[in-house]
């Protein structure tokens, strides 16, 4: 179960790397894109608007991963059954906040798609529309990795349970 446990957190501390450096990445574009008054320019709304997440989001998970895994491991080996019931109890709450956060995404994804293909003879829409895209798109690509390592590890708590 220890395997288990630390490959899917060093997964999510991988993924949240990931988050940091994309949302650094998209405001750099950002700063670009506005000061150079490109026409897509009001991409930078959402692009600084969803990496503002990604950093902070990124940023919690990569620092209180390590704690987290050396807290559980050692309640693991001291009450192995109240490790079973609290992480089990925790990742069916992480698991159903992807359905929440696939939703949000899609929508952010068909509303962006949806502004560029109406009103692209607006800058500011096809801007906005062409960030959400990218942005939505990333995250609901990376939250179905983190979802199916999720489930692997909901598996192996599900494995200790009986």
């Amino acid at each position: 179960m220890i395997k288990e446990m630390t490959d899917y957190f060093a997964g999510e501390k991988q993924e949240s790397l990931l988050f940091i450096a994309v949302g650094l990445m998209a405001i750099c574009v950002a700063v670009w894109l506005w000061t150079n008054g490109h026409r897509l320019r009001f991409m930078a709304v959402p692009l600084v608007t969803i990496a503002l997440i990604q950093l902070v989001v990124g940023t919690t998970v990569y620092l209180r991963t390590d704690s987290q895994v050396q807290g559980l491991i050692a309640q693991s080996q001291s009450a192995p059954e109240s490790f079973k019931k609290d992480e089990t109890s925790r990742m069916q709450t992480v698991m159903k906040n992807f359905n929440i956060y696939k939703t949000i995404e899609m929508v952010l994804l068909v509303l962006g798609v949806c502004l560029v293909g109406f009103l692209q003879r607006f800058d500011a829409a096809t801007g906005i529309g062409a960030g959400l895209v990218v942005q939505a798109a990333f995250m609901l690509a990376l939250d179905l990795f983190a979802e199916a390592r999720g489930q692997d590890y909901m598996v192996a708590l599900k494995e200790l349970l009986t």
